[in-house]
């Protein structure tokens, strides 16, 4: 069981969404890829991964971020682009669909890896390509303690995230934090999920699960009590 905050419309307006396509988001760790395999399993939903180890540049960004860092960025921004479009032109809305990534996560990780030069040019790009792709209906946003996230990160142990530190970590998670503070665009359900494992845990999900199914419209906050 979890405990729930009161959503930003009033109860009388929680209408069900349709959610045809949900997005999971979160910082580096959070569990979004694990959430939206069970997700896509449970609704027989198409599943759309982010394809991050195809970037060529991501590597050695880490590890010479002042050199590869721009180049890095717009690899994802435009394969990103191309993976969204693609989806478009298939008629998703024909199809239940569940993504790990939200596009406009490409321009809350420029903002915090360019420079300021780097940034103004980036934006100008992103600004034409989000424009033209279809927003999906409900976003799924999970947060964790930085403790709980660079332990999930060791534990993947994935070869371009070794060079990863605990302060570029925080660095993102405080960005997704600010980023989801303003967001509007999309009904958002936040998830605290620092006591849940997705894994480890079946039952710690069956409470997150029906909890998207009950989602309606605004902002809801949602506080698992966790398996531990």
């Amino acid at each position: 069981m979890g405990s729930r905050s009161r959503p930003s419309d009033s109860e009388g307006n929680r209408d069900l969404l349709e959610k045809r396509y949900i997005v999971v988001e979160g910082p580096i760790g959070a569990g979004k890829t694990t959430l939206a395999n069970i997700l896509a399993d449970e609704r027989e939903a198409r599943l759309v991964l982010e394809k991050v180890e195809e970037n060529p540049f991501l590597g050695r960004s880490y590890e010479d971020p002042e050199k590869y860092r721009f180049q890095a960025q717009l690899y994802f921004l435009l394969t990103r682009y191309r993976q969204q479009q693609e989806l478009a032109q298939a008629d998703l809305f024909r199809q239940n669909l569940v993504c790990d990534y939200l596009f406009a996560k490409d321009h809350l990780f420029a903002q915090t890896n360019l420079d300021a030069d780097e940034f103004a040019l980036y934006r100008q790009l992103f600004k034409l390509l989000d424009a033209r792709l279809p927003k999906p209906d409900l976003v799924v946003y999970l947060q964790a303690r930085l403790d709980v996230l660079m332990a999930r990160v060791r534990k993947r142990s994935k070869d371009y995230e070794r060079g990863i530190t605990p302060e570029y970590v925080r660095r993102i998670a405080e960005a997704y934090r600010e980023f989801f503070f303003h967001y509007e665009d999309t009904p958002l359900l936040v998830v605290n999920c620092s006591e849940i494992d997705f894994v480890e845990h079946a039952e710690d999900t069956e409470d997150l699960l029906r909890e998207i199914d009950q989602m309606g419209q605004g902002i809801q906050h949602y506080i698992p009590l966790g398996s531990r």
